[in-house]
């Protein structure tokens, strides 16, 4: 079964394009135990309302060793729960240690996909492709402001950076999706992106509006995720009911299935 095909199957069996964003923020924790036990905790109370988990190596490794062994424990729990792993490493390198890191991601961890970024070229991006079960989202436009820096950068040709981003998806559109920032997700910007999976971060603490998305006729399963909104903001709610709000509110606008 493709990535594709496995997203689109967590879709439906959840009913949700949630994408449930794992970034814990040690300052906010008074241990690392706690942060471990936290992360235990979001996993087992949003995994009924998520289309995917997605952890954010970062956040581990600024833990250390420690970081790792957690992250790899918590995998471990994201995957007993049946809800795809998307981890959010944003790895970009030459080909011989793009293959180390697909070693370390796909066959050490068994995350069914990672983000990469992709700004060497198409050579490193290959060495995730040699796994047909697997799949990567390339960074496209992102949610920052500094996208206008490189990303959204007019070309000789009238188009834009992010669409040579988009050709590199074409090539291997079972395997290959593409990061889209809500804050940056115009009419204009859809348009010009291929009909693949998009993993949509900026929904919630990030100020995104949904409604940017509204009416897209794509084919491909499309995610949005949150982060903060769930894990930290409106500390009187439950885990889960913040979880379930988000998923109503994102299904309301992109519909039940893709």
């Amino acid at each position: 079964m493709s990535y594709s095909e496995k997203l689109q199957a967590a879709i439906e069996r959840s009913g949700s394009h949630l994408c449930v964003g794992i970034d814990p923020r040690p300052s906010l924790h008074a241990s690392t135990a706690e942060i471990g036990n936290f992360c235990s905790q979001v996993i087992t109370e949003t995994a009924a309302h998520a289309a995917v988990f997605k952890p954010n190596i970062a956040y581990f490794e600024a833990l250390g060793v420690e970081g790792y062994s957690m992250l790899e424990g918590l995998i471990g729990e994201m995957k007993a729960t049946g809800v795809p792993i998307v981890l959010d490493a944003k790895r970009g390198d030459i080909g011989t240690t793009q293959e180390h890191y697909a070693i370390a991601y796909f066959e050490k961890w068994d995350v069914d996909a990672v983000t990469l970024s992709p700004y060497m070229g198409y050579d490193s991006v290959e060495p995730f492709l040699k796994y047909p079960d697997k799949a990567v989202y390339l960074l496209g436009v992102t949610s920052n402001a500094g996208a206008a820096d490189l990303e959204t950068r007019d070309l000789a040709d009238g188009r834009q950076v992010f669409q040579l981003v988009g050709d590199m998806a074409e090539r291997a559109p079972e395997q290959i999706g593409l990061v889209l920032g809500l804050t940056n997700a115009s009419d204009d910007v859809l348009a010009r992106l291929p009909d693949v999976p998009l993993l949509i971060p900026g929904l919630g603490a990030q100020g995104g509006e949904l409604d940017s998305l509204a009416g897209q006729s794509r084919q491909a399963p499309s995610v949005i995720n949150v982060s903060r909104g769930i894990l930290y903001n409106e500390p009187e709610k439950s885990l889960a009911e913040k979880a379930e709000h988000y998923a109503h509110q994102i299904t309301q606008v992109l519909g039940g299935n893709h």
